[in-house]
């Protein structure tokens, strides 16, 4: 079928709204009408060639859409149903049977290899491969051909509008606070970087019960909208000293801190702001190759530095859980959103890349 869709032909180019051919969808697998699908980070390293995702390739990994046809094998959904989708997993191996699917064996190959798990594309352009199956998904279009593990299914009470920032990002910052971290109540927390996944976080840190919530960014506006939020105390890191401020609030050093920005200076002071036997968890994508330097002793003093994956959770659990949240009004992700055309994607980009939008929406 013909479907229209924000195409990165090369690395480094801006995105080109192309008509492209869509395959009908295997057994496994699940026609998707998009009709809302987030901008995120990772499509943006993706887009430069940061990532082993190869181009041409049709991006988008935070959808929510309508299920227009679904494969032989599909029990999980029916046409008609309210979806959003995440990242994939292959469903086999031993952390996916574990219960941890964002730490699948198969995870780099299936959400950034830009084919099928058999090695198949479902994308082409005047019969020339264009690679799709980006999480599993490739959401920048009008439709999508969707693995099922990819599928979370939706209440219809909720505007799939706002719901497409739950596959990855809004889910990696809250999930890395409550299924990661999971500080008790009253502990505190600091978040370097206030983009979308750092409020989310933010806000779920309020929601598990941490008293001292520090928010940590360079752009004024982010830090007001964190106090917003959640934050209890926030710092401008261009204007003070993050370590010394995050030692005097909280008399020597902070129980856990999140690092989403990437950058490795920013993770040199969310480890060295942590208390003995801190825990810091690390969010922020970084091009492949890219090192930080971390003093052994501040380590040896039982510190921890922890990587976290989409959140550490299972979408088909964690997701409808934020739902629950959001409707009893302690989880107002929507207020992180700007919406956008599927023709202004470049505009979306540079509005992200730029700080004046927190969470792009894209409505194809």
């Amino acid at each position: 079928m013909k479907i229209r869709a924000a195409l990165v032909p090369e690395a480094k180019s801006p995105f080109v709204i192309e008509e492209l051919e869509l395959e009908e969808p295997r057994e496994d697998e699940v026609l998707v009408r998009i009709v809302s699908t987030g901008l995120c980070h990772t499509d943006l390293v993706a887009r430069m060639g940061f990532l082993p995702m190869p181009l041409p390739a049709v991006l988008g990994h935070e959808g929510a859409g309508v299920v227009e046809k679904v494969g032989s094998q599909i029990k999980k959904v029916k046409p008609g149903d309210h979806v959003a989708t995440s990242f994939t997993s292959c469903g086999v191996c031993r952390m996916c049977k574990s219960g941890k699917p964002s730490w699948c064996a198969e995870f780099k190959r299936l959400n950034f290899g830009g084919r099928r798990a058999d090695g198949s594309t479902t994308i082409k352009k005047s019969g020339k491969t264009i690679y799709g199956s980006f999480f599993g998904q490739s959401t920048h279009a009008t439709y999508a051909l969707v693995n099922e593990r990819s599928l979370v299914k939706v209440p219809t009470d909720i505007p799939l509008e706002i719901l497409s920032p739950l596959g990855c990002g809004i889910q990696t910052g809250a999930g890395a606070v409550i299924n990661t971290l999971k500080p008790c109540p009253g502990s505190a927390i600091a978040v370097f970087g206030i983009g979308s996944v750092g409020l989310s976080a933010i806000m779920a840190a309020v929601v598990v019960g941490c008293t001292r919530i520090i928010g940590i960014d360079i752009v004024e506006e982010r830090l007001k909208l964190a106090g917003e939020f959640g934050a209890t105390h926030v710092l401008n890191s261009a204007k003070v000293n993050v370590v010394e401020e995050i030692q005097k609030l909280t008399g020597g050093g902070i129980e856990y801190t999140l690092e989403c920005t990437g950058v490795p200076k920013v993770l040199r002071q969310a480890v060295d702001c942590l208390m003995l036997g801190g825990t810091c968890g690390l969010i922020g994508v970084a091009p492949v190759g890219v090192e930080v330097n971390l003093d052994m002793q501040t380590l040896l003093d039982a510190r921890t530095v922890r990587g976290v994956i989409e959140g550490d959770c299972n979408p088909d659990i964690f997701i409808p859980q934020l739902l629950d949240l959001y409707k009893q009004g302690k989880f107002p992700f929507n207020r992180l959103i700007k919406f956008y055309s599927l023709e202004q994607i470049n505009e979306a980009m540079e509005d992200s890349e730029k700080g004046r939008t927190l969470k792009p929406v894209l409505k194809p």
